[in-house]
């Protein structure tokens, strides 16, 4: 099985668990707020459905893809917020079936890109293999906010381990993002699996490192979780730094979620 192959299917089984969830929810209980500040599951699932909608545009639509850089330009801290808000005035019905119509083209566009084309995207174009990864951490991470919403009791799976990865990945970005100079020395990455198996990331005899749970550093890397509620353990100034400003999403960080306990503003 090829990596795209890899990804592609556990993007589709994260999916599936995710409209297990929301399927049976009433038009009520879709308005539902979730952890994400202004979201509820609707516009979570709108958002899904939006970007999904958008790999096949970049992926196989040319003039399409160049009208979406235009619109995004036109608004470009508000624009994401404002198609999830407006596609989440559909009823659920529609809101369900088109984000299940999106999830199911998208891995067959994937497969079907032209071997080494990049597909652009609003940051640095992307192969279809990272393009799925990054597809994975969205539908897991927003995932977990509607399992939050709901009192669901999401259970970390292996398949955790593409977040893990594009969060290693995503180190350098991390301190870009808050005007900081990335550390030259690589740091030593070790993650329990949800399985038990160890996950392992940079030279052995690096001197900084992380461990701890690999769920734990995917909660982090996402913004799901305060580092405070996490067992992470960073050797090193830098690694210490890095745990407070990790993030393997594109866009500014934002706020974050607040420590268990403390309300949120």
């Amino acid at each position: 099985m090829s990596v795209l192959d890899d990804v592609l299917d556990d993007l589709t089984a994260e999916g599936d668990q995710l409209e297990s969830w929301v399927t049976p929810l009433s038009d009520e209980q879709w308005r539902t707020p979730t952890p994400a500040a202004g979201w509820d599951v609707a516009t979570t699932i709108a958002h899904l459905a939006w970007t999904d909608e958008v790999v096949v545009v970049a992926a196989t639509d040319p003039a399409g893809w160049e009208q979406l850089i235009l619109a995004a330009m036109g608004d470009p801290e508000g624009f994401v917020d404002a198609t999830a808000a407006a596609a989440a005035t559909a009823p659920a019905a529609d809101l369900l079936d088109r984000w299940r119509t999106a999830r199911r083209r998208l891995p067959d566009v994937l497969r079907a890109h032209p071997e080494g084309e990049k597909v652009p995207w609003f940051g640095p174009p992307m192969s279809p293999a990272s393009m799925a990864t990054a597809r994975f951490m969205e539908t897991w991470a927003h995932g977990l906010d509607v399992a939050d919403a709901l009192g669901i009791t999401a259970e970390p799976t292996d398949r955790i381990r593409h977040v893990a990865h594009l969060g290693v990945r995503t180190r350098d970005f991390a301190y870009a993002t808050h005007s900081l100079e990335p550390p030259a020395e690589a740091f030593r990455v070790e993650l329990r699996a949800p399985s038990g198996e160890t996950w392992t990331w940079g030279p052995d005899d690096a001197v900084q490192s992380v461990t701890g749970p690999a769920d734990d550093f995917c909660l982090l890397v996402t913004h799901r979780r305060h580092r405070d509620d996490l067992e992470l353990v960073a050797t090193g100034a830098d690694a210490d730094r890095w745990l407070d400003i990790a993030q393997a999403f594109a866009g500014p960080p934002g706020s974050g979620r607040p420590p268990t306990g403390e309300a949120t503003s």
